[in-house]
């Protein structure tokens, strides 16, 4: 089985697991994720691979990370995730991308992320749950953070935290490759 198939059954599952134990109807996660009833369906019979953003929504509906709708193990507290388990959710021609490198539930979800942007090029994220906050540690280039409108920039070596329930962007302005490590705090559903 692909690692593709693996992640698209692990999904299915788990959204549906997720759902039921939230007591949530297709109809009312569809609602608070921002997304078709039909998607949700395409998505729980494991008939389609959607795209990050929506894994995003329906995490942040469900108020658990992307690692937990993702994971394919069960096992002991103790979960080592050797580099090459990490997920890349998305990827440039030019060479960006990020890589979920773990996550966990406590007591909301908390993710670890590994990013690299090349130069000229940015991601945009749209409002997280209120109570999100997001912390960067610049390993290489410089970052430039767009938050709420507003640029600051974040050189290499130094950190940032923010709250992320506003729109936010992360760019390489610089003419090398920017790196960082980023942790997602997400509050939990009540």
């Amino acid at each position: 089985m692909s690692d593709l198939d693996l992640l698209t059954q692990s999904l299915a599952r788990n959204v549906k697991r997720w759902r039921t134990e939230r007591g949530f109807t297709l109809d009312a996660l569809a609602a608070r994720a921002g997304v078709s009833r039909g998607m949700l369906i395409q998505i729980e019979q494991a008939r389609t691979n959607p795209s990050i953003g929506t894994v995003v929504k329906i995490g942040d509906a469900l108020g658990i990370s992307i690692t937990t709708l993702l994971d394919y193990e069960q096992g002991s507290k103790v979960r080592i995730v050797a580099p090459e388990q990490a997920v890349r959710l998305w990827h440039t021609d030019a060479g960006s991308y990020n890589r979920l490198l773990a996550g966990t539930e406590a007591p909301g979800p908390v993710e670890m992320w590994d990013w690299r942007l090349m130069p000229g090029e940015s991601s945009p994220s749209e409002p997280h749950p209120v109570g999100t906050v997001e912390l960067v540690h610049v390993t290489a280039g410089d970052l430039t953070l767009t938050v709420d409108g507003v640029a600051h920039l974040v050189p290499v070596g130094a950190s940032a935290t923010f709250e992320a329930s506003t729109e936010h962007t992360y760019s390489n302005e610089g003419g090398v490759p920017m790196e960082m490590v980023m942790a997602v705090s997400v509050p939990p559903v009540r």
